[in-house]
């Protein structure tokens, strides 16, 4: 726990984002600056903000800016924290 927050795991701090590959139905191979691909499904990303991913067209252009994730020149972005906390390991063999 920190700043009465409850984390699963340990706590991301300072992690960026340094790739992210659209995958098939709103999912991303995302590489992190500690070497780790994690996949992060954004389907599960709630709110209007967040609606434009379900174009495809959209979705498929993410751009790293700052270690985080973008779309829409800015417009719509996901923290670096919170994909490597939502996210899982990702298996070679799975994809």
């Amino acid at each position: 726990m920190k700043d009465d927050i409850c984390y699963a795991g340990s706590l991301a701090e300072n992690i960026k984002v340094t790739e992210a590959k659209p995958l098939r139905g709103g999912i991303l191979l995302v590489t992190f600056s500690t070497g780790e691909r994690r996949l992060f499904d954004t389907t599960l990303l709630k709110g209007a903000a967040f609606k434009p991913l379900a174009d495809e067209s959209v979705f498929n252009q993410p751009v790293i800016f700052h270690g985080a994730i973008t779309w829409k020149n800015g417009e719509i972005d996901i923290a670096p924290e919170k994909v490597y906390l939502d996210s899982y390991v990702y298996d070679d063999v799975a994809i």
